[in-house]
């Protein structure tokens, strides 16, 4: 397995926000962490990508704690694209996206060699955004800038990516497209996936397993059919659904915020 976490537990300081999840991606597979706001699923996409040391537990990369890997190493096999980038002034989209390669290379070459030149080119044309090589980075749209630092990501050539919410601030078309690309990464060149999305009907059309989380703890894991029920979804996120089986598969319609239980009323006596 190319990712796993073993009784992962940890927070911001002393307050924990994630306790003891134990979830495994298999290699080749797209897997969406969901939960209603504050279950933890970036914090949990944080502790896997060494970005927040664990209070317990482990996340194992290729089975050796990512924790003590050289940040080097790591970046070789492991990607994140996280919701919010700093966009850098002055850099073009080529210049950006080339700085995927700094893993791959002594910290002194500073130009890129042929294998790094041809990740590159490649990350641009799998991205579709080859016209905008020479464009700053500052002047793309939502849209464009998304894609530009998926293809920073990708020039990485990692076999894992992580994704924390990449569809936000997209418009639907976008959002598609995206994902769409995903898919055909995750296809075509057996990329491993973790993405946290917010959209529920998003995460059931392209991932392969979901990862449903409640206030810090793993509620259930498995395929869409099996998590996307009105049970687990009334407890998760506090909403009553209808399913529809669609063109793409099983999708929700919600109904309703969940109501907690009122006692029956009983007559009285005057």
């Amino acid at each position: 397995m190319p990712l796993e976490t073993r009784n992962l537990a940890g927070g911001y300081g002393d307050r924990p926000i994630v306790a003891a999840v134990n979830l495994s991606l298999q290699t080749g597979e797209w897997l969406s962490l969901l939960g209603a706001n504050g279950s933890g699923k970036s914090t949990l996409l944080r502790l896997m990508s060494r970005i927040l040391k664990p209070q317990t537990g482990v996340a194992l990369l290729d089975g050796r704690d990512i924790h003590h890997l050289s940040p080097t190493v790591a970046a070789q096999k492991l990607a994140l694209l996280p919701q919010q980038q700093t966009v850098p002034e002055g850099l073009t989209v080529y210049q950006l996206v080339s700085l995927g390669r700094s893993p791959h290379q002594p910290w002194w070459q500073w130009e890129l060699d042929a294998d790094g030149r041809e990740q590159v080119e490649q990350a641009l044309h799998w991205t579709e955004i080859n016209h905008y090589r020479d464009r700053p980075v500052i002047e793309l749209s939502g849209g464009e800038r998304q894609r530009a630092f998926l293809a920073l990501a990708l020039a990485q050539d990692p076999k894992v990516l992580l994704l924390d919410e990449p569809t936000t601030f997209l418009d639907l078309h976008y959002q598609l497209q995206l994902l769409e690309l995903l898919k055909r990464l995750n296809r075509q060149q057996g990329l491993s996936i973790i993405t946290v999305l917010h959209d529920i009907n998003l995460a059931a059309r392209y991932s392969d397993r979901l990862a449903l989380l409640r206030q810090g703890h793993l509620w259930g894991v498995g395929t869409p059919t099996e998590m996307l029920t009105p049970e687990n979804l009334r407890e998760v996120f506090d909403i009553d659904v209808t399913l529809m089986h669609t063109p793409v598969g099983l999708q929700i319609c919600p109904l309703a915020a969940a109501q907690p239980s009122q006692p029956e009323l009983t007559a009285t006596s005057p």
